[in-house]
């Protein structure tokens, strides 16, 4: 679908960008972004960036708006602040907003669609596109993206997957997953939400810092009686891990921490006696695995996880009757009935294909 800017047809969208330190990927990826974003506002929210970001915007983007919160506050708050500044000021004229990563090339046709399957369908609160690895070479962009892929999925136990990743094993992108459907979460990477229910549901757990809080927010909108879906016929380019890369210990804490958050927030009573204690000894396995692996670090990482984790459980339990969960494991697309560690390590089981297609909801 060619780009159709000057029709203005997405001028109630606002695709806005959180930076930190991120003057190159702003460099190399806005151009893209502005070319192909169909009249949509560009907004860059600043983290209190301390290289030249702001400088090089002003001198070289001058039609993209700045917004600058006053401290880095990490992706969750960061956004939840820059959002809250851009409804203040813009007099509720963007009816969808689009959470864009700094790091991600965006394609001619990306967004418009989206907007119009949220048109059509005012059930759905948040969709995503299809996400493949970016590579300066384009004919070496075979792969899809750990973050997000062909749509997110949740096992039984809220370990999180894709259609095109397992764990780490990634496929190749041969159009198998052009599909749109309903997912269990999409990605934070490249998510088209509703301005108004973003707002309505508070935004993004601030206390997650970063990392896992769009698969919370997409749970909260599967219980609060809206979808979120994936379509397949929009494509944008991640890098990936520009701000903190996969084999930091500082992802493995976050990634831990907020996933046993995730479970205890949004799992409901009847499900929650059984679903976290699991979570609980798994993860000690993987600790465990990764100290036989010699990753001290990541052992140290997942102790102190699941240390945070009790100490704040006051809060968690605050938030989790703040939203209350109200759908089953059942009742929610995008699942996986089974153990995906299961299915992944004992029966090697490394494509979302070779998951028994009849315990996927």
């Amino acid at each position: 679908m060619a780009s159709d800017t000057s029709a203005g047809i997405c001028q109630d969208v606002a695709v806005v960008i959180l930076n930190w330190n991120g003057r190159a990927f702003l460099q190399k990826f806005l151009p893209s972004v502005l070319a192909y974003s169909d009249g949509a506002q560009v907004i860059v929210a600043d983290n209190a960036s301390t290289d030249d970001s702001v400088a090089f915007l002003d001198r070289e983007f001058p039609q993209v708006q700045l917004v600058q919160n006053g401290n880095n506050l990490g992706f969750c708050e960061g956004y939840n602040q820059a959002l809250a500044t851009v409804q203040a000021t813009s007099l509720g004229r963007f009816r969808y907003y689009v959470l864009l990563n700094s790091d991600v090339e965006v394609t001619a046709g990306w967004l418009r669609p989206q907007r119009e399957l949220l048109e059509r369908n005012p059930r759905i609160a948040a969709c995503q596109p299809k996400i493949c690895q970016y590579e300066e070479n384009p004919k070496r962009r075979q792969a899809f993206e750990y973050a997000g892929a062909g749509g997110g999925y949740l096992d039984r136990l809220g370990y999180p997957f894709c259609r095109g990743r397992l764990f780490d094993t990634l496929e190749p992108d041969a159009h198998q997953y052009d599909d749109a459907r309903p997912v269990a979460w999409a990605t934070g990477a490249c998510m088209l939400v509703r301005a108004r229910v973003w707002h309505e549901l508070g935004g993004l757990e601030p206390a997650f810092f970063a990392h896992m809080e769009e698969i919370d927010l997409c749970w909260r909108l599967w219980n609060a009686g809206f979808e979120v879906w994936y379509y397949g016929g929009a494509m944008v380019y991640h890098v990936g891990g520009g701000t903190l890369h996969k084999s930091n210990p500082r992802k493995t804490y976050l990634n831990f921490r907020n996933g046993l958050a995730l479970v205890f927030m949004n799992t409901p009573a009847g499900e929650l006696a059984s679903v976290l204690p699991t979570r609980v000894i798994l993860d000690w396995v993987a600790a465990a695995r990764l100290l036989m692996q010699g990753s001290l670090a990541d052992f140290q990482a997942i102790v102190r996880a699941h240390w945070h984790f009790f100490l704040k459980l006051a809060y968690w339990r605050k938030r989790r009757r703040t939203h209350p969960p109200r759908l089953r494991t059942a009742q929610r697309p995008g699942v996986y009935q089974g153990s995906l560690v299961w299915a992944y390590f004992g029966q090697g089981k490394h494509r979302f294909t070779d998951l028994p297609q009849r315990q996927l909801t």
